[in-house]
């Protein structure tokens, strides 16, 4: 398990979906609230950035801009087609000022298919 500081928890505005990278990947990181969510940024359907679709603060869900697929923040999952493998899935906390993230993901649609 590696740790990363991904940025500065300043640095991820409400309810803003916005991309950093970590242990090389592309994450998706969303703030609500207290709370702080990290997917992988690539829709599992078409090459495109999750951070740039739209944010259901309420369902906690993330819309692919191209197709429409919303994405769990908490489990990955897909609700609706086209896309049907999850996202992986990140643990993301604030530590004082910093956002750390562990770059293994939690979830992984390679190992829980």
């Amino acid at each position: 398990m590696a740790i990363e500081r991904l940025a500065a928890v300043d640095d991820v505005k409400p309810e803003e979906p916005t991309c950093f990278k970590a242990g090389g990947e592309p994450l998706c990181v969303v703030r609500i609230d207290d709370e702080f969510f990290a997917v992988h940024d690539t829709c599992t359907h078409a090459d495109v950035s999750l951070s740039e679709g739209e944010l259901d603060v309420e369902g906690r869900m993330i819309e692919c801009w191209k197709h429409g697929s919303c994405f769990s923040l908490i489990d990955g999952h897909p609700d609706v087609l086209p896309a049907v493998v999850p996202v992986r899935v990140y643990r993301v906390w604030a530590d004082g000022d910093d956002l750390l993230v562990e770059t293994d993901p939690v979830v992984d649609p390679k190992r829980h298919p």
